[in-house]
């Protein structure tokens, strides 16, 4: 079975792989390569086999805004391969790890030919698409603590053996949360302060603990419906 197969995107492609393999390539990446730059010019789609990288945007200021972090099973520059524009987003590795760089020509190729693959994809940008919308909605509408309760129940996933509580980890930096939300370290800081104050949030070992993940959604949703 062709290498390309092992990638979860391309499993049960109902097509041969093998003859696309020979123009991809596989590389290996250190913590803290940059992948993929602004503006560079190269369209190939990066499968990440093992390890995680970050994608962030910059504003003409400077100023860095995190999109959100990939891990293996993944993969970026669909866009770049789709319409031949230069790269908006910088993705930079946060550990050492392996990608499958598939040329935007074999990457279109391989769409076409399949129902099953051209199907994922789809389903796959809507659902970016509409990520996309969530966290415009919440810029738009939400107060830093808002967002900041957003975002954590996002990167959060339900906490093993513990009922209705819900568990980030590793714990993020606040200086990372802060570049996801729009806002400065100092201030999520401050959130969280009030958020332990009040027993919404707790830190052990590898993981920061969402006590009240209820009241914490309950809270999003009512800010929402009254900036509506």
């Amino acid at each position: 079975m062709a290498r390309l197969g092992t990638i979860p995107f391309f499993k049960d492609a109902g097509i041969e792989l093998a003859p696309f393999e020979t123009r991809c390539h596989w590389r290996r990446f250190d913590e803290n390569e940059t992948l993929v730059d602004f503006d560079d010019i190269s369209t190939d789609v990066y499968f990440i086999a093992t390890g995680e990288v970050r994608i962030l945007n910059r504003t003409q200021s400077g100023k860095e805004v995190i999109l959100g972090e990939m891990r293996g099973g993944a993969f970026f520059g669909e866009l770049a391969a789709i319409d031949g524009i230069g790269r908006s987003a910088n993705v930079s590795a946060l550990t050492r790890g392996e990608v499958c760089v598939v040329p935007a020509a074999v990457f279109r190729q391989i769409v076409f030919a399949s129902e099953a693959i051209a199907d994922r994809l789809m389903r796959l940008l809507a659902k970016r698409v509409r990520e996309l919308n969530t966290r415009l909605m919440e810029h738009a509408l939400l107060d830093l603590r808002h967002r900041l309760y957003a975002e954590l129940l996002r990167l959060s996933v339900p906490r093993a053996g513990t009922e209705g509580e819900r568990v980030v980890t590793p714990p993020p930096y606040h200086h990372v949360l802060a570049a996801r939300i729009g806002c400065r370290r100092e201030q999520v800081t401050r959130e969280f302060t009030a958020m332990a104050a009040e027993g919404l949030v707790d830190r052990t070992r590898g993981a920061l603990v969402l006590r009240r993940p209820d009241l914490l959604e309950a809270r999003v949703a009512e800010a929402l419906r009254e900036d509506s």
